[in-house]
């Protein structure tokens, strides 16, 4: 089996030493880069399992960035940056980063915060790829919706796990606790608000009413039930 590949885009050269040094120690496969420009023109031929992110690059702007990784690639996105105020966590976790890792870092953290993000797919991926649920297919290898007509609208990783995670457990109330248990990342404020705006794009993307969601309940002071049947293939 091929060792997950983790890429790693920060304009210090230090950093991104210290970082391949650990994980392919670690038994991870690595790739450096140091600017936005060089690690977007490698995706055209590779594709990691994980992207490992600083916020202040030289070419780009990371968030800009990070939300297109989260919407276009598929893969896992961690954040590691200086930037320690809680809104840019926030920022970080909306725009569709899986975890953020605040300078300076313990690099075993690192591996750790990795190998939970990459355990916490597998199960979901053994189940099957493909859920049909009223109307919809949800396509987990492309991380694409297609409604049944065809039409077909991308979703985010970080959407596609709090997607995975209705789909696994429908007409069952899921808590706030049982989806930080279940996704990971920081409690609080920041996880809060990451899932509110997760789920609210879900919705608009399943073309829910706002005021009145079909599929995606949200039970106040509770959590949340998603009402559809589902089938997995």
């Amino acid at each position: 089996m091929t060792a997950p590949l983790v890429t790693i885009l920060d304009d210090e050269p230090a950093i991104r030493t210290l970082l391949a040094d650990t994980l392919e120690e670690a038994g991870f496969r690595t790739l450096t880069f140091g600017r936005a420009t060089e690690f977007e023109a490698s995706l055209k031929s590779v594709t990691p399992d994980v992207c490992l992110v600083d916020l202040s690059l030289p070419d780009r702007d990371g968030l800009t960035l990070v939300h297109r990784l989260a919407l276009e690639q598929g893969a896992t996105v961690i954040i590691i940056s200086g930037r320690a105020q809680v809104q840019d966590r926030v920022t970080g976790l909306e725009l569709g980063a899986d975890d953020y890792i605040i300078k300076p870092f313990d690099p075993a953290e690192v591996v750790a915060r990795i190998r939970a993000r990459l355990r916490r797919d597998t199960p979901a991926r053994q189940t099957g790829d493909t859920a049909t649920f009223e109307g919809w297919t949800a396509h987990f290898n492309s991380y694409v919706l297609e409604d049944d007509q065809g039409q077909e609208t991308p979703f985010s990783h970080a959407e596609g796990e709090v997607l995975r995670l209705f789909l696994d457990r429908p007409k069952r109330l899921i808590s706030r606790q049982a989806m930080q248990e279940a996704l990971g990342g920081g409690a609080g404020e920041s996880f809060d608000r990451a899932m509110d705006v997760r789920i609210s794009r879900l919705r608009t993307k399943l073309r829910e009413d706002p005021k009145n969601p079909r599929l995606i309940k949200t039970i106040y002071g509770a959590g949340y039930i998603f009402l559809g049947d589902v089938r997995w293939r």
